[in-house]
C-alpha cells in the first residue's frame, strides 16, 4: 500500500511516498503555493498518478501537545483531501520534523554534498514528510485521535 506523507505548509508542502509494501518513506517533491487550498489539486494528481491508498499528514501540535491555529487549518485541509481523494487520512504529530530534516541535510553538507541555501530550503520539506513517514511506517508515531 502506497502511502504518501504531506508536510503542510503557507508557501511550501513537502511530500514523501512510500514503497508499494509500505516499508521505506523517500521524499518525492516541495510544491511551491500561495495558499494550502492551493495544493489540492496538485497532489490529487499525485495520488492518481502514484497510486497513493492512504495520506499521513503533519500536525504541528504545540510543543506542550496542544492545538493552535496551524495544527487545526492541517486538520482541517487534511479532511478536505481525504474527501476529495477518498483516501484514508491519518494524521501524526509532525512536531520537530523540520528540526530533524535540518539536521539531516546538515549531515550531508558534512559528508561533502553541496546543497545551496535554495536547493537546501527546497529539499527540507520533504525530506521532513520522509522523516515522519518513515516512523509512521516504523510504527515510532502513533496517530492522534483527532
Amino acid at each position: 500500500m502506497r502511502t504518501l506523507a504531506i508536510d503542510l505548509g503557507t508557501r511550501r508542502v513537502g511530500l514523501a511516498l512510500s514503497d508499494q509494501n509500505a516499508r521505506l518513506a523517500t521524499p518525492y517533491e516541495v510544491l511551491q503555493i500561495t495558499a494550502p487550498a492551493q495544493a489540492i489539486n496538485q497532489i490529487l494528481s499525485i495520488i492518481q498518478s502514484e497510486g497513493v491508498e492512504k495520506l499521513v499528514v503533519g500536525v504541528p501540535l504545540n510543543m506542550d501537545s496542544s492545538i493552535g491555529p496551524a495544527a487545526r487549518s492541517a486538520i482541517e485541509w487534511g479532511r478536505e483531501l481525504s474527501r476529495q481523494s477518498n483516501c484514508p487520512v491519518v494524521f501524526v504529530d509532525e512536531r520537530l520534523s523540520s528540526y530533524s530534516a535540518d539536521q539531516q541535510l546538515n549531515d550531508r553538507k558534512r559528508a561533502g554534498e553541496k546543497l545551496t541555501r535554495k536547493r537546501r530550503k527546497e529539499q527540507l520539506d520533504a525530506v521532513a514528510a520522509a522523516g515522519f513517514l518513515q516512523d509512521y511506517l516504523d510504527h515510532k508515531l502513533t496517530e492522534l485521535n483527532l
